[in-house]
């Protein structure tokens, strides 16, 4: 278990290779200071910040972010250094909040290198605050310990230097606000480069110009195609997270090594230089989307060659994998990460456009001869036509990119089986319940500003990985829309219904039962589908003693299961145990939850999903608002969706909000009904 600390505590770290994981909510900058067994910083060789980002042992991020990863190795560090101090700082320019007391409470976790929390902290009671002292991991007798610390500076990052006894301190600070803003000033960097032995590879989108190329260098650039060589930055989550896997683990936010997620990601720094491949000059994208090194089975019969200045015709299942569930989940993962490539590729053109017009126009104001007259109109519109010049250009390779997507989306959709498939796609007027689970299954769509119209299906991979959280409070995108909270929680529990039905559908005939918590019965109307049809496993249950009762069977459920998993003993489990996957849906927590039902719930959400125990809570954070900090765990460890559309889904591959639109069902359909039908019926006769 995480041993969540408190400011001052420590704990014993049992691991030596590590990664220290921040979450602020707001763009923050994250460095360290090397101390000798006196406490003491020798000198400015002795900080990791965004301007010098690597010391042995120690690697910081280049830029700022609302979420960073530091790769610690304490293996590395110089025998000399006793003590590592981590800390976080608002940005010194910028638009953005000037204390910490304007911002959700940093989360600082140190895990290991698989992803296990080792120790993680709250920052809590910043107000003036501008930078801290988050952690500090230290050296005693032999072995590294860490330390909460949550020391405040209102004077800033110079501040903060100065109390370590830096003499330097205020021009060191101003380096590395400096590095910042020389960070954010930077092109997004390009994504990894494809394996050299895939079969077939996607196009790169076309480059876009850097702070260092004159605009006739990026005009014959976007024209060409050609893409430079540029430093390749590492992603780690979700998302998993790009379409929804648990994270890259990246948007499809949590995709990441080894499975793409759904993201919560973290500022990355250039590690190595990769050439890109050369474009086609004909600017056509090729539609496949590389994913193994071993040969698979051949991909279905391709369209005709197009003739020579013709696009490709997109084909669905046009992507490697061994069955064609497997080819349509690459497929539609290739296209999430088109969509963002090209997308990071139009901004970052549009931002260099602006940063060469502004300084130009800059350059025209300094001159007295040419700030005012003939001269310095001209000049000034001469600057104002380069500007407008380059960002049609991005645009027109933006259009481009994008019809091009939205062909292969027309093609891939119809063709997508009923676990990937909307509510309104003919494929469920012909579903039967599957004799296996598929790959992953549809929580929603995606979508950016630059192309509303272009949805990528989010699909997160199952078995599920994490907990379900369905936010029934008011949102920035839905307080215009709703005026009830009333209405709010409504469409909530109509989408954890949408997706239990999902969920049951994909899994095949008991495999896979439903729980419901609903203290007031508030919801009963909403859960009638689930009713009428049968597929509960039992009542809802409601009242205090009906929490506790589906709390205390569930957690025993999973110690079962755990012991005999860790003992080595799987046949030891009582006869006629059920082993199917459980999902238990939670309605307005934390209403009728005491203490020990709150702590039930954590642990089913922390050691739940290992064993088969899912958790789909629909809850409005600010009802738990009187807990603090004691459930923050829990909302961090479900995947937060929403019952209206959404524009905070993260993604830390390249930066994008993506807009999340939940999957309802059509007004007036009885797919639903019917689907609930089949797998009640399907059970029965396998029960029988």
């Amino acid at each position: 278990m995480t041993a969540e600390l408190v400011r001052g505590q420590n704990h014993s770290l049992s691991a030596v290779r590590l990664e220290i994981r921040i979450s602020a909510g707001t763009p923050v900058v994250a460095a360290a200071t090397l101390s000798d067994d006196d406490g003491r910083v020798p000198g400015d060789e002795w900080v990791v910040h965004p301007g010098a980002s690597v010391l042995p042992g120690l690697e910081v991020p280049r830029q700022a972010a609302a979420d960073h990863r530091l790769a610690v190795d304490l293996d590395a560090m110089p025998q000399a250094v006793h003590r590592v101090d981590v800390l976080l700082a608002l940005p010194g320019a910028g638009a953005g909040p000037t204390r910490f007391g304007a911002v959700a409470a940093p989360f600082v976790a140190v895990t290991g290198l698989d992803g296990t929390e080792l120790a993680s902290y709250t920052i809590t009671g910043l107000d003036a605050e501008s930078a801290v002292i988050a952690l500090e991991l230290y050296r005693r007798q032999g072995a590294w310990k860490v330390r909460a610390v949550g020391q405040g500076y209102a004077g800033g990052l110079a501040e903060l230097l100065a109390d370590r006894q830096l003499p330097e301190a205020a021009r060191l600070a101003s380096t590395v606000d400096e590095a910042v803003a020389q960070g954010l000033a930077r092109s997004v960097a390009a994504p990894p480069p494809r394996t050299p032995d895939s079969d077939r590879s996607r196009q790169a989108v076309p480059p876009v110009a850097g702070p260092d190329q004159d605009d006739a260098a990026a005009a014959a650039q976007a024209v060409s195609g050609a893409v430079p060589t540029q430093a390749v930055s590492p992603r780690a989550d979700q998302p998993s997270g790009a379409p929804g896997q648990q994270a890259p683990q990246q948007p499809y936010p949590e995709h990441g090594a080894p499975q793409p997620t759904y993201p919560v990601g973290g500022g990355t720094q250039a590690t190595a230089a990769v050439p890109q491949p050369s474009a086609p000059a004909d600017g056509t994208i090729d539609y496949s989307h590389p994913r193994r090194t071993a040969a698979p089975p051949p991909p279905p019969p391709t369209a005709p060659v197009p003739a020579p200045g013709q696009p490709a015709q997109p084909v669905a299942g046009d992507a490697t994998g061994w069955s064609m569930d497997e080819r349509l989940y690459n497929q539609v993962w290739g296209m999430f990460e088109d969509l963002a490539r090209t997308t990071a590729a139009y901004r970052s053109a549009v931002d260099f456009a602006e940063s060469r017009r502004d300084k130009e126009l800059d350059q025209i104001l300094s001159d007295p001869r040419s700030r005012i007259g003939g001269q310095g109109d001209a000049a000034r519109e001469a600057a104002r036509a380069r500007h407008t010049e380059l960002v049609d250009q991005a645009r027109a390779a933006l259009d481009r990119d994008l019809a091009q997507l939205t062909a292969e989306s027309e093609v891939v959709e119809p063709a997508l089986p009923p676990a990937y498939a909307r509510w309104d796609n003919p494929v469920w007027h012909g579903y039967r319940v599957p004799t296996k689970m598929p790959l992953a299954v549809r929580l929603g769509d995606l979508h950016l500003p630059e192309s509303p119209s272009l949805r990528i299906p989010m699909l997160v991979r199952l078995p599920l990985e994490r907990g379900l959280w369905i936010d029934s409070g008011r949102t920035a995108s839905s307080g215009d829309l709703f005026t009830h909270e009333a209405e709010l929680r409504r469409l909530a529990m109509e989408a954890a219904v949408a997706h239990a039905a999902r969920l049951l559908a994909a899994y095949p005939a008991g495999e896979f039962g439903v729980h419901v918590i609903d203290p007031a019965g508030s919801a009963a109307q909403t859960l009638l589908p689930l009713v009428r049809t049968g597929v509960l496993a039992a009542p809802s249950a409601t009242g205090a003693v009906g929490v506790a009762d589906v709390l205390s069977r569930l957690t025993q459920r999973v110690d079962l299961v755990q012991m005999a998993v860790r003992g080595g003993a799987p046949d030891a489990l009582p006869p006629g145990f059920d082993m199917s996957g459980q999902l238990l849906i939670v309605n307005d927590f934390p209403h009728g939850f005491d203490d020990r039902a709150v702590t039930q719930l954590r642990y089913l959400a922390d050691e739940g999903p290992a064993v088969g125990v899912h958790l789909l809570m629909v809850a409005d954070r600010e009802d738990a608002a009187a807990y603090g900090p004691l459930l923050d765990p829990l909302w961090r460890s479900l995947l937060r969706l929403t019952p209206v559309p959404d524009d905070r889904l993260a993604d830390p591959w390249v930066g994008h909000a993506w807009t999340y639109e939940p999957p309802l069902v059509p007004w007036g359909s009885e797919v639903l009904q019917q689907v609930l039908t089949h797998v009640a019926t399907a059970r029965r006769a396998r029960s029988a």
